[in-house]
């Protein structure tokens, strides 16, 4: 995707191979900046404190930090204590798991001498497929914006929610729930989109919304409790949603609020889809009860961070917006059941919530679902 006309990944080796950039998204959109890994513990701290945040793109981030790791110590011990590191900074995310143990299969069959070479190449792979897997599920998902086009007519939007960021900032190009929309903006149907500020990191409002915008797609920022109300009057056709973790049944985990709008959308009719590619399902997880759900810090609710204009230029700041004294909770994500969900759009092609759907698209698991 695109900023300000240049062509942009989330992140990317450098040309000297020594390190790691990234598009820091704790500084969007009051400033856009790139940050450097150097090391392994650059690259768990990147995604701990969510510098990179999004399923797919922590799972890139992963790779390139085993890389790194490897870069500096090839051996074996030194590749089983990064994994353990990077794997446990954010714990809902499946691919973060995913994307380690790619790279663990790779490389530990190899002598110490070839892993660092091998390790970039194949943290390299890992986000190529990324990339190519969320342009597909734009290509498959567009046809279920391009039906509700034809049923609505000539010149009128289709109207899209989509809850926290699950765009091309959450993976390394395209997104999951924004590649249809992309393509479908890019193809002619023309959309709109609803966008959930997504509290309390308000990464509908601070990143949807500005990579939405960079790339001309028109949209409205909305509070989160807004979605059912719009759903009411009409003015919903479609939700999509991102996932960090799908159980084998089809139980869906994902930011916090989505639940609630899958409900929502339940009651008033409106097809609620789920977006992802196949490395974000948990084959191994029966069912999303047995979903880690991350608890996050209190500061997170309880502090809000934006710009500021006094008059005398234009600032950052942190304000505290909780009563003083009162404590928080903060879980990060929350657990829909796939008989709330229409759909999957995946890489391979829509199917039902369902481990059947499941197995209708991944066939090689089998059993497993």
């Amino acid at each position: 995707m695109k900023i300000d006309g240049r062509s942009m990944r989330t992140i990317w080796a450098s040309d000297d191979g020594r390190s790691v950039n990234i598009i820091d998204q704790t500084r969007l959109p009051h400033s856009f900046e790139i940050a450097a890994l150097e090391t392994m513990e650059d690259a768990g701290r990147a995604i701990l404190t969510m510098q990179v945040r999004g399923a797919p793109l922590i799972g890139a981030t992963a790779a390139y930090g085993l890389a790194l790791a490897v870069a500096h110590d090839p051996s074996s011990t030194a590749m089983q204590d990064a994994r353990s590191h990077l794997l446990k900074q954010r714990p809902t995310a499946v691919n973060l798991r995913w994307a380690l143990d790619e790279m663990m299969r790779v490389l530990a069959p190899l002598p110490e001498g070839e892993r660092a070479s091998a390790a970039w190449r194949h943290a390299a792979r890992i986000a190529d497929e990324d990339v190519e897997s969320c342009r597909l599920i734009g290509v498959n998902g567009m046809p279920l914006i391009e039906e509700i086009a034809r049923r609505k007519g000539p010149g009128e939007s289709v109207n899209i929610l989509t809850h926290c960021n699950a765009g091309w900032l959450a993976c390394v190009d395209w997104g999951t729930a924004t590649s249809p929309i992309y393509h479908a903006h890019d193809a002619g149907p023309p959309v709109h989109v609803w966008v959930d500020e997504t509290r309390p990191r308000n990464q509908g409002a601070a990143l949807t919304a500005y990579e939405l915008g960079s790339h001309g797609v028109p949209h409205t920022i909305i509070v989160d409790n807004a979605g059912g109300h719009l759903m009411q009057r009409g003015q919903v056709d479609l939700v999509i949603v991102g996932t960090d973790r799908v159980a084998a049944n089809g139980d869906v985990a994902n930011k916090i609020g989505t639940y609630l709008k899958a409900l929502a959308a339940d009651d008033t009719g409106v097809p609620f889809y789920v977006a992802l590619p196949g490395s974000t399902i948990d084959w191994s997880c029966s069912k999303g009860s047995d979903i880690e759900i991350e608890e996050r810090s209190a500061d997170e609710v309880l502090l809000m961070t934006g710009r500021l204009d006094n008059g005398a230029g234009a600032k950052v700041a942190t304000v505290a917006i909780g009563a003083p004294g009162s404590p928080a909770a903060n879980p990060a994500f929350d657990v829909t059941p796939a008989r709330l969900v229409t759909g999957f759009i995946t890489e391979r092609g829509v199917a039902p919530a369902s481990p059947a759907g499941l197995r209708q698209l991944y066939p090689e698991m089998g059993g497993a679902a």
